[in-house]
């Protein structure tokens, strides 16, 4: 699943990618109210496309993507980014860790190998402090809360189908992941440069978007989870 807002510059490049070291798997991409050729570009490389009335956000265009690949039955979402800042030829690193049965979520990090590739220093320093608050609530070490390129099971996908967060996706669902029992895991994987357009997220705007982050989180661990959620969860388990 890759959410695309308009990311017609990028798009060919990764999709070919996706084709070469992903064959056979079904590509899904989520156009996100897009002004320019993104959807014209997806359908002429082979992808479905689902495009959303308007620019909806990123959270509520990867949940449609969710919704999707759960009725359609898939037991895997792999979920990149429209930017090709994730390399598919990374993918591997995120499907041998699912393999081994042992989490829900598996995480491509930029910190912990090779290569660490972060655009500006402000925006290093709001990762990693955004980090550092979630691996205390989360009780597990999170180094890498921003990252897009994640692998999900049917399990999380059923959940994600149903509830998923709309402001601040990425860090706010590792949250929602941990209070209701299930896990994640980061696994270490090469970034790279978004190859064309730029960030939503501007130099300054990195502080900013952090603080409101970090407020939302504390404003979710105040809330009760969703009672419906959880005999959502229960039901998932009696049927499969």
């Amino acid at each position: 699943m890759i959410p695309a807002f308009n990311e017609a510059l990028c798009l060919p490049g990764l999709l070919g990618e996706v084709a070469q070291a992903l064959p056979g798997v079904a590509v899904l991409v989520i156009d996100d109210g897009s002004s320019d050729e993104t959807v014209h570009v997806a359908r002429s490389h082979g992808a479905t496309v689902i495009s959303m009335p308007y620019n909806a956000g990123v959270g509520t265009a990867v949940q449609t993507g969710f919704q999707y690949a759960y009725r359609n039955g898939y037991e895997y979402l792999l979920r990149m980014d429209g930017d090709g800042q994730h390399p598919p030829s990374e993918a591997h690193h995120l499907l041998d860790v699912m393999r081994e049965g042992t989490c829900d979520l598996v995480i491509g990090t930029r910190f912990g190998g090779e290569q660490t590739m972060i655009s500006t220093r402000l925006r290093y320093l709001g990762v990693k402090f955004l980090a550092l608050f979630l691996s205390v609530i989360c009780r597990s070490k999170v180094t890498d809360p921003t990252s897009g390129f994640w692998l999900v099971n049917k399990r999380l996908l059923y959940v994600f189908s149903r509830a998923y967060p709309c402001d601040y996706p990425e860090p706010e669902a590792l949250a929602f992941v941990r209070r209701l029992g299930y896990t994640f895991r980061e696994v270490p994987v090469s970034f790279r440069p978004r190859v064309a357009g730029q960030s939503s997220i501007g130099r300054w705007d990195t502080f900013f978007h952090a603080f409101k982050v970090l407020l939302a989180l504390v404003v979710d661990r105040l809330r009760p989870v969703d009672a419906r959620l959880s005999a959502d969860m229960v039901n998932f388990d009696d049927t499969h």
